[in-house]
């Protein structure tokens, strides 16, 4: 018989939620009836971050989200930051650290009117991403957009508040704001377990929201995203597209776990986990190692 101590240890990636609640709930559920009781209720579980905007239940996720570590006591929860909540975290001002504001406008300051900048209340300390993600796209460029270019017309909605009020400042409850504030950059696990042809690999996985920077040392990156260097005026790490597709050419045996691009990629030890669920009709789903099994919420189980 099996040593029970020798099982190898679960490890759950989710992707980009977007204020869908009832496809959290399903993806939960389903994750829970796919893995045995033993397993599920000691799991490590990195959420990928972007957990607001677009979809109507902001509130609601966050919510569910806080409750976790109190209703599953033996799972490790990881909550990464997105691009989304640094943008939400610029606006109601909790982002940790120092910065001066105007020094993140600068570089984008051309953009300002096509982009609609928040500029109301306390928009003088405000960074960059935070007054991009509670202003108003200019609908002229054709884009199709839920207030500002980040969608974020429904968070504001699920609580309460119309886009682009200084209220939302005030309504947001102080646990929001701490989960908000401690959200990570990137997160480090060691001895991570995945199925291949070749038998099982020991890795390490990087979870960062993005990825990481090919042609950049990567250890001052990942000292860059530890410490939450708030002073830029946007996180590569956080909003990078091609240029974080693609594992650094100096890692070899990590795993590199990102949401953020709107697709599903599992390519070697390259896991992008994101089938766009930001986008009405498309699913959420996760990854479960070692097995590599992809779990969504439209999964029909019965």
């Amino acid at each position: 018989m099996a040593d029970p101590s020798n099982k190898l240890r679960t490890v759950i990636c989710l992707g980009d939620i977007h204020g869908y609640l009832t496809e959290l709930l399903n993806l939960w559920s389903n994750l829970q009836s796919q893995i045995d009781p033993d397993s599920f209720n000691t799991a490590t579980i990195i959420f990928l971050g972007d957990y607001c905007d677009r979809g109507p239940d902001t509130r609601k996720v966050i919510d569910f989200l806080i409750s976790l570590p109190k209703r599953y006591p033996n799972q490790k929860h990881v909550f990464l930051s997105g691009n989304h909540e640094f943008a939400f975290a610029g606006f109601i001002g909790v982002l940790e650290g120092e910065f001066e504001a105007k020094e993140t406008w600068k570089e984008y300051a051309d953009n300002e009117e096509i982009e609609g900048w928040y500029k109301g209340e306390g928009h003088e300390k405000m960074h960059l991403q935070g007054r991009i993600w509670g202003g108003w796209f200019d609908v002229a460029q054709g884009i199709d957009c839920k207030g500002s270019i980040f969608d974020a017309a429904p968070t504001f909605g699920s609580y309460g508040v119309s886009h682009g009020s200084s209220e939302l400042m005030k309504v947001v409850p102080e646990d929001h704001k701490k989960f908000l504030a401690d959200l990570v950059w990137v997160h480090e696990e060691d001895d991570v377990c995945i199925e291949t042809q070749e038998g099982v690999k020991h890795c390490k996985l990087i979870a960062v929201h993005a990825g990481l920077e090919k042609g950049k040392n990567v250890r001052e990156q990942l000292e860059f995203l530890k410490a939450k260097d708030v002073s830029v005026p946007q996180v590569t790490g956080l909003s990078g597209r091609k240029n974080v597709w693609d594992i650094p050419e100096e890692l070899t045996e990590t795993v590199v776990v990102s949401g953020h691009h709107g697709k599903l990629h599992v390519e070697g030890l390259r896991l992008i986990i994101d089938e766009g669920r930001g986008l009405e009709g498309n699913p959420l789903a996760a990854i479960v190692l070692p097995s590599m099994k992809i779990v969504r919420d439209t999964d029909n189980l019965s």
